[in-house]
């Protein structure tokens, strides 16, 4: 693994990944400028296949769940840098989404029915697991794009 760039603010780190256009890129939820939610959206946007990984203070709350609608491939609790990094950073890497199950079910648990489906906690279980759109796809017996469809929606 080598470090190819940082950024100050968000704008910034939305100019770095144009420029270095990285495999991974780790960013932090709060930022001057364009926060991280913003800034995963805004590089999502021009750069689809982005692997953006999100750090932050803030476990299973609203911003979480805007991470993983802007596009975010995991969500990272400050405070477990130092054991799952590596493994989060190798999943993403590898394709997977990676939100630890502890902040997966505080999602689910902070949003009543109305907010999200049954089949939308279902899929954001399974991407909590690990699992890639195609395993969940199979799992669940939907099409990859229907599986897509509820993250984004999610």
């Amino acid at each position: 693994m080598e470090l190819v760039a940082q950024a100050c603010n968000g704008r910034q780190a939305i100019e770095s990944f144009r420029r270095y256009r990285p495999d991974i890129t780790l960013m932090d939820l709060q930022m001057p400028e364009v926060n991280g939610v913003d800034a995963v959206a805004a590089i999502r946007h021009e750069f689809p296949g982005a692997r953006i990984v999100l750090l932050t203070t803030y476990s299973g709350d609203v911003q979480a769940l805007r991470a993983i609608k802007g596009g975010a491939s995991g969500y990272l609790l400050k405070n477990m840098i130092r054991k799952e990094l590596l493994e989060t950073i190798r999943a993403v890497h590898a394709g997977k989404r990676r939100i630890p199950p502890e902040i997966a079910s505080e999602i689910a648990e902070h949003f009543t029915q109305d907010e999200l489906s049954r089949r939308e906690v279902e899929v954001l279980e399974q991407v909590a697991a690990g699992n890639a759109n195609k395993e969940i796809a199979a799992r669940l017996g939907v099409a990859e794009e229907t599986v897509k469809a509820h993250i984004i929606t999610a």
